[in-house]
């Protein structure tokens, strides 16, 4: 079975474009917020939420131009809100990924 490592990284591919990646990030605490609504009670709140959630989600990928990565299994249900979780923390402290592409730092004598 594939690592969670793995999942994320797929995940990440597949989730590129930054209008995707916002609308995620406002879509998967909507479909939560959703379902703790329907959990107590609210049905019209939650439902609002939860099928909004998912519209956002599915208007992000028809931008990026591919299929939700549940399509490729149900783990990434669970991935899609590790991956949020990761973008917001990242957002939220200002560490940012080196594309693999910059390779390793030169020291100034190289340049």
């Amino acid at each position: 079975m594939p690592s969670l490592a793995h999942y994320m990284t797929q995940y990440d591919h597949e989730h590129a474009s930054g209008w995707n990646k916002f609308l995620h990030g406002v879509g998967i605490p909507m479909i939560f917020m959703g379902i703790i609504l329907l959990l107590f009670m609210r049905w019209i709140w939650g439902a609002g939420f939860f099928l909004g959630g998912w519209a956002f989600l599915f208007l992000g990928h028809r931008i990026e131009g591919n299929h939700p990565a549940f399509f490729q299994g149900p783990i990434y249900l669970l991935v899609g809100p590790v991956w949020v979780a990761k973008e917001a923390w990242m957002f939220l402290t200002g560490t940012h990924r080196r594309p693999a592409s910059e390779g390793t730092p030169r020291s100034e004598a190289m340049k």
